[in-house]
């Protein structure tokens, strides 16, 4: 048995900056072998992304975020001789996943239709901003630019202005996107014998992500509106003040609308008829939302969540980061894992949050220093000797 789920599966990445990086990373975590092409000199766009940096090196803290568990070689795809050695690897691998604007690799004879000649079994994923087709095609684009396009700001921060999600959320979701697809084709592959070509786009993906408020719009015809930290589901479920500091309360069923009155000691609200079925209450969202406002604001946070908790009512505070890592729950789960980088000393790395029974997600290694497996790549997996290796250096190859 395999100790880890995807052991025996390479992955040759041609991917920077976030989406695709955070998807061979997860391939990574799982046990793939992912080998990060990057450009000789420079690297990924995303090293120099800061500050911050990595202590005692000038490795920004958002490359380290999408590239642990990798090799990294560096490889010129513009040269010819860098195009041999990139077609090589991919013959030797299961997995080419790459992010250039659409039509760009083709130029080099590395695009899907060639590297799937040489290599029937290659599963190839394109990351790109539209896709490989239609009128924006060729564009670039960037996570905010997803977020406004998609329709995810038209429904996220207040009434009077559309808002971005702080992080960069449609990267991430892409980069989820991504790793499922190669999963599925990697699946149909073992089947079949054959690999295929994968055509994700942010747009498509940050789309997608707009799940349920796209369907009731679809279902409805009604432009969803921007509610702060409101929901679209049952009510309470929103931010409310406290005496002190706010708290995200969700009580929107029957059962914890009743434990929460309750708890809050306003069963009267039980009898009123607008507010007593989940239906009712959203119905009249702005008669029961200035109650409930009154209600919360009556108690501390630290009150209200003890007393909540007692009552099995869901709630929770609003963290900031130190508060996250310090929570007793993340601490248990062991979501902040440390590693031992050459250069930075203790390098602490978000966990991968999957926890698998027969396979876990273990043994973190550091994101690479740019180059760092290159000889070791280029030797072990396409059989170069250690003169041709220097020959490509120093004509700039590698």
């Amino acid at each position: 048995m395999p100790s880890t789920a995807l052991a025996g599966i390479r992955v040759l990445d041609l991917s920077r900056i976030l989406a695709a990086p955070l998807a061979t990373q997860l391939l990574a975590d799982l046990g793939a072998e992912v080998i990060k092409v990057e450009r000789p000199g420079t690297g990924d766009d995303s090293r120099t992304y800061g500050p911050p940096f990595a202590p005692g090196t000038d490795t920004a803290a958002f490359y380290l975020s999408c590239n642990r568990n990798k090799r990294s070689v560096t490889v010129n795809h513009a040269t010819a001789e860098g195009q041999e050695v990139i077609r090589a690897l991919a013959a030797r691998s299961d997995v080419l996943v790459e992010n250039f604007r659409t039509g760009t690799l083709a130029k080099y004879g590395l695009d899907q239709e060639s590297l799937r000649e040489l290599n029937p079994r290659l599963v190839y994923l394109s990351v790109t901003g539209f896709g490989q087709t239609g009128p924006y095609a060729e564009r670039p684009g960037y996570d905010g630019i997803f977020q406004a396009m998609s329709g995810m700001m038209s429904v996220s921060g207040h009434p009077e202005e559309p808002m971005k999600v702080g992080v960069s959320m449609v990267d991430i979701l892409t980069g989820l996107y991504a790793a499922t697809a190669v999963l599925a084709a990697l699946r149909h592959r073992d089947a079949t014998g054959q690999g295929q070509f994968i055509d994700l786009s942010l747009l498509d993906c940050g789309l997608a992500s707009l799940s349920h408020f796209a369907m009731n719009y679809l279902v409805s015809g009604e432009v969803p509106a921007r509610r702060g930290n409101g929901g679209y589901g049952g009510i309470p479920s929103q931010a409310f003040q406290c005496a002190d500091e706010p708290l995200f309360l969700v009580a929107g069923n029957d059962k914890q609308f009743a434990a929460f009155c309750a708890a809050a000691d306003r069963t009267d609200l039980l009898q009123d008829p607008r507010f007593t079925t989940t239906s009712a209450r959203i119905a009249h969202r702005e008669e029961i939302l200035p109650v409930l406002e009154a209600v919360m604001r009556t108690r501390t946070r630290d009150e209200w969540l003890a007393v909540l908790d007692e009552h099995d009512v869901p709630a929770g505070p609003f963290n900031e980061m130190p508060e996250v890592f310090a929570d007793p729950q993340i601490r248990h789960r062991g979501m902040l894992v440390e590693v031992e980088d050459a250069v930075s000393g203790r390098l602490p790395l978000l966990a991968n949050p999957i926890r698998f029974g027969a396979t876990p997600v273990e043994g973190y290694t550091p994101p690479p220093a740019l180059g760092e497996h290159t000889t070791e790549v280029l030797s072990d997996i396409v059989g170069l000797t250690e003169d041709q290796i220097r020959g490509l250096r120093g004509r700039g190859v590698i």
